[in-house]
């Protein structure tokens, strides 16, 4: 073994914890982070990438009064003097200073493409042209020069940045801002500076003023692209803990569209304002792909007729489509109605913190505070020292032959100085400042001009003297100054609040024409429920379920479940994460002759299952003795779990979980069954399962459990099939390649659950599998839908009973390479 080299001299290694080192250097990259980059500070509201744009910008002299300079030239300043990071993320935070649609009050001022509310992207900076907007030059930078702030070197000590800007108003919440760290995030909406500078002079005049009157002075954010604030619950508890969801709608309005040549007069529902961050092109993307996959049903056509004066998206209805239902798809399923996460978490002395608004308001005025006192500091000290200047020459005027003499005899200016400081009684300062002096300032004129300057700065020093030792009159100047820039920048608010009683008033009118029927105006109405294959549910009367069963479905659509419940029920939907989500059977809109597909049943869920569009397992009319059966639930590794019925009662719209899943498994089967019953499972390699479905076999469970493992699975197979059946029962066994049989359920004993199961079906080939077990019920239908999308319906009566040792025989006429890859009972 070579001996191993001791490059370090004695004494300098030093013996860390692998652990310990680590801990260190991951909280100080996280604390960089945090502090260099993603959070904003709660002074200026700026993070310091936008700090060090104005500060370049106002070093280059881009003020709003000169040319605009190319937005390449302020990317290399800010790269080369303080921000040593990418070019491309430096301009993509300047772009977003200048977007009107990102910004509620630009900072920076832009001439050329800096992108639109369709996403589309800026163009290069060599093209684009930039300079400070008026806002951000007053309100940000215009005390930069009086020694208001700190200043530190930059990451090379060459040049001076300053630590935080002298902002004259709370852009944090003007503007808003969005980042996320490491372990957190900010998200911070923008308000109306009308709002806030009302609330800051009220905080000032009232330092404990409720939070209740506050919110009444702001009541809730004003966002660039307006749109619709829904309630106030959000904003509430978003403005009094720091976090809360504020919902968000866009602007629609009702029109009706001039009929041209050949169409009819029809309705319209016309798209002004989208929710703020929501891109106008992928929203209209979104809603043609929701139509084109049957999941919005009702709209003729969509299009897009935003120009320079503002958005407008025109959704033209079918005739009888209720324009009110239709919009309340639209914002279920789409972002036109979405949730703004605020998170009021802001850098205050370098640390992160959530704030409430009462807590941002107050640290602004705080710094503002702070602010005023180093300016007018700085102010006083430069009016004593001109004073000091003024008074000196003012003295040696009033002895000018006096002082003639002195620099007729002095040998230089050393000596001259010398004099005039003792003879005189002046200062060293003031000595220079006289020895200085033209000669044209020894005039009439000149000696009054100086007489009203050191009464003038008399005047200023007092002033300033007042302001630094009287709190008070500092206030009355910090409003003063706030009033002020609330004249020059304000504008009215975009956004509108919505109260719920509000809301309720416009939507209520229009509705009512169309749910007379609901439970909430009539007494419960007994109905049908027809689910079909391809996910579309109907609402029938039981007098009409026989002659509209069939009406108006597509060949390759069918009715595979049928229910007869209430308008005053529920109806739960399962999905294959094992979620279940309520449905108010009254909510389901009545079918009718000019829709009789129904409506998507994806649609009556909510939007977090639709977005992950989870496909639906089974749907279920909860029975009146729930107490009495239990949910048998079936995955696709092999999982089974019991749940009692009384688990899924007073479920909210956002549904619950009801089974725990591993990451690759998913929830396939659901089945009702009491305890007395036989359970029979089926895995794609032809082995089936029957054991009895009671606690010793298979005990209650709660809703967070995982299951228990059903049939053991041999490698690379899965569940195809999970029935309950009696002794005299058939089960029909379909495989991928066509074959098919029925097996009586006596030829299967009874085993153990977790056993392997006995081989119920022999294959053609080693190709072939297992791809469905059904209960076998006469006089009914089976459907197998293949991979190529083909729809092929085959009599129960036609499939042959045979043996466990039979293979079955091909009663489906498929095609070359063609295979079935899902098989259903057909209700009739």
């Amino acid at each position: 073994m070579a001996k191993q080299l001791n490059l370090l001299p004695k004494g300098q290694v030093i013996t860390t914890a692998l652990h310990t080192e680590m801990q260190r250097s991951y909280l100080e990259y996280a604390m960089s982070v945090i502090v260099g980059r993603a959070l904003p500070d709660v002074r200026d509201g700026l993070k310091p990438v936008h700090r060090r744009i104005l500060y370049a910008m106002h070093e280059l002299g881009l003020t709003p009064d000169r040319p605009y300079r190319k937005c390449a030239r302020v990317v290399g300043d800010v790269l080369g003097k303080y921000h040593p990071h990418g070019d491309q993320s430096v301009y993509d935070a300047l772009v977003r200073l200048v977007q009107e649609f990102s910004c509620r009050y630009p900072l920076l001022a832009g001439h050329g493409n800096f992108g639109s509310v369709d996403n589309d992207p800026p163009a290069a900076m060599r093209y684009t042209e930039t300079r400070l907007a008026p806002i951000s030059y007053e309100g940000m930078l215009a005390e930069i020069g009086d020694e208001t702030v700190e200043f530190i070197g930059n990451f090379d000590n060459s040049q001076q940045e300053p630590t935080v800007l002298p902002a004259q108003l709370p852009f944090l919440l003007l503007n808003g801002c969005s980042g996320i760290a490491v372990g957190m995030a900010t998200n911070i909406p923008p308000h109306n500076l009308g709002e806030l500078v009302d609330g800051l002079i009220a905080l000032i005049d009232q330092p404990d003023l409720s939070d209740q009157k506050l919110w009444e002075i702001i009541p809730g954010p004003d966002f660039p692209t307006g749109g619709e604030i829904v309630g106030k619950s959000g904003i509430r508890e978003a403005y009094s803990s720091g976090k809360g969801g504020i919902l968000l709608r866009g602007v629609a309005n009702m029109e009706e569209i001039a009929p041209t040549r050949g169409t009819k007069r029809r309705t319209a529902i016309i798209i002004t304002e989208l929710p703020y961050q929501v891109n106008k092109a992928g929203w209209i993307e979104k809603v043609a792909d929701l139509v084109n996959q049957g999941r919005i049903q009702g709209i003729s056509d969509l299009r897009d007729e935003s120009d320079r004066e503002g958005m407008r998206v025109v959704i033209e209805l079918k005739r009888d489509t209720n324009p009110q239902e239709l919009l309340q798809r639209l914002y279920q399923q789409t972002a036109l109605q979405s949730n703004f996460g605020a998170i009021l978490l802001a850098l205050v002395d370098g640390q992160p913190r959530q704030l409430s608004l009462r807590q941002m308001l107050q640290e602004f005025l705080k710094f503002r505070e702070e602010t005023l006192n180093r300016r007018y500091g700085y102010e006083l000290g430069k009016a004593e020292s001109r004073l000091h200047i003024v008074s000196g020459l003012l003295k040696a005027l009033s002895q000018l032959d006096e002082l003639i003499d002195i620099l007729r005899h002095a040998a230089d200016g050393t000596t001259a100085k010398m004099s005039l400081c003792s003879r005189l009684d002046l200062s060293e300062a003031q000595g220079d400042a006289i020895l200085a002096m033209p000669l044209r300032r020894l005039t009439s004129l000149e000696q009054h001009n100086l007489q009203q300057e050191f009464e003038e700065l008399s005047a200023q020093i007092g002033s300033l003297q007042i302001l630094l030792s009287d709190r008070r009159e500092l206030l009355k100047t910090l409003k003063k100054d706030l009033r002020s820039l609330k004249r020059k920048y304000n504008n009215p608010r975009r956004t509108k609040l919505l109260t719920p009683n509000k809301e309720a008033a416009k939507l209520q009118p229009k509705i009512a024409e169309t749910t007379q029927n609901t439970p909430s105006s009539q007494p419960p109405e007994p109905v049908v429920l027809d689910f079909s294959h391809r996910g579309y549910v109907r609402r029938l009367q039981t007098s009409g379920k026989k002659s509209k069963l069939e009406n108006g479905l597509p060949d390759h659509d069918f009715i595979i479940q049928s229910d007869v419940t209430a308008t005053d029920q529920e109806l739960l939907v399962i999905t294959s994460s094992g979620k279940v989500y309520p449905v108010n059977i009254g909510d389901i809109r009545p079918t009718t002759g000019r829709s009789p597909r129904g409506t998507p049943l994806i649609t009556m869920l909510s939007t977090t299952a639709q977005g992950n569009q989870e496909p639906v397992v089974s749907r279920l009319v909860l029975p009146e003795n729930r107490e009495a059966q239990q949910l048998i639930m079936l995955t696709k590794e092999g999982r089974i779990k019991r749940l009692l019925l009384g688990e899924l009662t007073n479920l909210t719209r956002r549904g619950i979980t009801i089974l725990k899943l591993k990451e690759n498994d998913q929830l396939l089967f659901t089945q009702l069954a009491s305890p007395k019953e036989n359970l029979i499972l089926a895995s794609s390699g032809g082995r089936l399962l029957k054991f009895a479905a009671d606690d010793q076999q298979l005990p209650v469970m709660g809703r967070t459990a995982m299951g228990l493992q059903a049939l053991r699975l041999l490698k690379h197979q899965q569940m195809v099939g999970c029935v309950t059946a009696a002794g005299e029962d058939h089960l029909l066994l379909v495989t991928e390649e066509g074959y098919a049989k029925r097996l009586p359920v006596s030829y299967l004993k009874r085993a153990e659950r977790g056993n392997l199961g006995t081989q119920a079906l022999k294959f053609a080939s080693k190709t072939d599998h297992l791809v469905a077990m059904l209960q076998a019920i006469a006089s009914t239908e089976i459907a197998v839908v293949t991979n190529k999308d083909r729809v092929i319906r085959v009599p129960v009566e036609t499939v042959p009973i045979l043996t466990r040792e039979g293979h079955g025989e091909s009663v489906f006429d498929l095609q070359r390479d063609e295979r079935i890859i899902t098989v259903m009972a057909i209700c009739q």
